[in-house]
């Protein structure tokens, strides 16, 4: 059992993975936005230190009608970036072992990828999804454990879509996100894919290390 941070517990990822890691005997921190400022060093710090492991799912993606417009991913940006940055500072000036931050699969170039294949033309709205990849890279250098989620676009309930959209070349049901996160607690640090078995972005890094496998998301 750990104690864990999770921020960004009422959201998609929240409300899927809250209750798994729950049922699995962990004591969750679920401070709201209004309890925990993550762009306050001071607070993010003395709630890090409360907690054994960290799970960062705290996002503000805009609606899909304002995704275009000038500043739409402002504050998206920031909690990947600078608030990521915040937490791994804070974990590591006490003793919190483990990080587990989700980013995005969908940064392949077309066809066939694994984590091995660098990332294609991204786009400037996940930038901040390779900076905060950066920092846990830094964190596991310093001897602690942090692992990268790089997901798939999400569809199931509480999403934008019931199912796949065909505009993006990797793709996660939600139930199957919320058992990737759980897994990931207990994943050796690095960076895994965990899509859909039926994209030809590869999840079998994070198989063979947790025996994650999704399921909603399986090819008929």
């Amino acid at each position: 059992m750990l104690r864990i941070l999770v921020t960004g517990g009422s959201g998609v990822l929240g409300r899927a993975a809250v209750p798994r890691m729950r049922a699995a005997g962990h004591e969750l921190r679920l401070p709201s936005r209004a309890d925990l400022n993550l762009f306050d060093p001071a607070e993010v710090t003395a709630a890090v230190r409360e907690v054994e492991a960290v799970v960062h799912l705290a996002t503000r993606i805009p609606p899909p009608d304002q995704m275009g417009t000038s500043g739409a991913w402002h504050d998206n940006d920031r909690l990947r970036d600078e608030a990521t940055r915040l937490i791994v500072q804070a974990a590591l000036s006490g003793d919190t072992a483990a990080i587990v931050v989700p980013t995005v699969a969908f940064i392949y170039p077309p066809g066939a990828a694994d984590e091995s294949t660098p990332p294609g033309d991204v786009p400037d709205f996940l930038q901040s999804a390779l900076l905060a990849e950066k920092y846990l890279q830094y964190f596991t250098a310093s001897g602690r454990r942090g692992v990268v989620l790089r997901l798939g676009a999400l569809h199931g309930p509480q999403t934008a879509t019931l199912t796949p959209t065909d505009r993006l070349s990797a793709h996660l049901h939600t139930d199957d996100a919320a058992t990737a996160i759980l897994a990931a607690l207990t994943a050796p640090a690095g960076i895994y894919n965990a899509v859909d078995a039926a994209d030809p972005v590869s999840h079998e890094r994070f198989t063979q290390a947790t025996g994650w496998h999704p399921r909603a998301g399986e090819s008929p």
